[in-house]
């Protein structure tokens, strides 16, 4: 088996963000011995990853003054005019993809996920001196506001056509696509080459923006679902919006939970920001979807009965600027510490920090970051409107809105030690079943299915 994979990210971009799930999936996939070509829409270092053949626009392209491209054929303007003819004629009925440019040399296509506000993990920045530094006129790091900067759509079009032209010559048996930005180019390799196609959905327009969805990425969405021989969701949460709201038929998706590694690592004694604090931590997209008003609104509640806290926000989104604000104006901005974004050993360290982990999320389709909390050894407290609350027991949940009831259980948590020694023990116990094994095993039943509905 071999499979066509198509992604906006694919190394982890922060704890539990869809790069993570696509790397975990690939290496477990490769383990069973299925084959993954996994395209990017940016250059990366093909030698980035052990487990799956990367594809990105270097393949095509070279930057130098001849204007080649990958082959070393000569005549890359040619060829993006050629992407730009054949993604006008494939999506000729969709105004938004008609009038599509392609450079020879492809910049890197902006994430819908804003990559950080700059602040060092070593030297959190508080809500209060950020605010000060903003109403003082200074440096204030940028962040684009709303879901999509830049022209994304655009972008999903430009990344169809790079799809289309490295599919060619490549042998693969199910086109498998992640997410809205990838269903064009996933419904345009399916159209040139026959090969059926699985769209996965990790997050839906409701889940990003509530009512107040982006027409025409739902357009997109709802194409791609309905254009897909089957549709994969990361939780039956999802599978119910993918009925309801997007009309798809329920007999034709499956729930594939996300996994998590594990890789014996646990929490490692607490370094704290100082001596006697706890620390409460929110890591995430600082977005409406992941609810950090709650967390600041739970943060004050707790601070008014229990003083040695710190809360830590580790992420960045369109919301910063707010959030920051909001902590400043309630008069916890010490209290409250902001990393900027994180990746790597800095998302381990700030779980080994953390007391308890708090998910305080509108909408969240699965939510990999609770369970790599209880990883490292970190009680969590999750919103009910997530995914991963449909499989775990040995957690606390609240009602996002609830912020009196998120301050109850973090204080219980904080002062009361049996409890917490239980939520890590059974949560771990329970997340070690969420293995990128079993995900793979269930995406590979859902290849060898499509092939089948394919060949009748």
């Amino acid at each position: 088996m071999r499979v066509f994979m198509l992604g906006w990210e694919f190394p982890p971009s922060i704890s539990g963000g869809l790069g993570t799930a696509c790397y975990g999936l690939t290496k477990a996939l490769s383990q069973r011995d299925v084959g993954v070509i996994f395209v990017l829409p940016h250059a990366i270092d093909p030698n980035h990853s052990s487990h799956v053949r990367l594809l990105s626009p270097s393949n095509l392209y070279r930057d130098d003054a001849a204007g080649g491209n990958g082959n070393g054929n000569g005549g890359g303007h040619q060829l993006a005019d050629e992407l730009a003819t054949r993604v006008a004629g494939l999506y000729k009925d969709r105004p938004e993809f008609a009038n599509v440019t392609f450079r020879s040399v492809p910049s890197r296509i902006v994430s819908p996920y804003p990559s950080g506000i700059g602040e060092e993990f070593d030297a959190p920045a508080s809500a209060e001196e950020l605010a000060r530094t903003r109403q003082l006129g200074g440096i204030v790091p940028d962040v684009p506001t709303g879901h999509y900067h830049g022209d994304l759509l655009a972008d999903a079009a430009r990344y169809a056509g790079l799809c289309v032209d490295l599919a060619r010559g490549e042998q693969f048996d199910v086109i498998h696509a992640h997410d809205w930005l990838t269903y064009p180019a996933g419904i345009a390799v399916a159209a040139v080459t026959g090969k059926p196609l699985v769209v996965h959905v990790h997050a839906t327009e409701f889940d990003r923006s509530g009512e107040n969805v982006f027409q025409p990425v739902y357009d997109i969405e709802r194409r791609g679902m309905h254009g897909a021989t089957r549709v994969i969701c990361v939780s039956y949460l999802t599978r119910s919006i993918i009925e309801h709201r997007y009309g798809v038929d329920p007999e034709k998706i499956d729930v594939v939970y996300n996994g998590v590694e594990n890789d014996g690592t646990n929490g490692q004694p607490h370094t704290g920001i100082a001596r006697g604090d706890k620390i409460v931590l929110f890591l995430g997209r600082i977005t409406m979807q992941k609810g950090p008003e709650y967390f600041i609104g739970a943060a004050k509640k707790v601070l008014e009965k229990y003083q040695n806290v710190k809360f830590v926000m580790a992420g960045s989104g369109d919301k910063i600027g707010d959030i920051i604000q909001m902590a400043a104006a309630a008069g916890i901005g010490q209290k409250v510490l902001f990393t900027g974004f994180l990746r790597g050993k800095d998302v381990q360290r700030v779980f080994e920090m953390a007391d308890v982990y708090v998910m305080p999320s509108v909408s969240e389709p699965f939510g990999i970051a609770p369970l790599e909390a209880i990883r490292h050894d970190v009680p969590v407290i999750i919103s009910r409107t997530s995914g991963v609350a449909e499989v775990l027991t040995h957690a606390l949940k609240v009602d996002f809105w609830d912020t009196h009831d998120i301050a109850n259980k973090i204080i219980a948590v904080l002062r009361h030690p049996p409890l917490s020694n239980t939520l890590r023990e059974h949560a771990d116990f329970e997340s070690r079943r969420l293995t990128w094994d079993d995900a793979a095993r269930k995406c590979e039943e859902v290849y060898e299915h499509t092939r089948q509905v394919m060949s009748v």
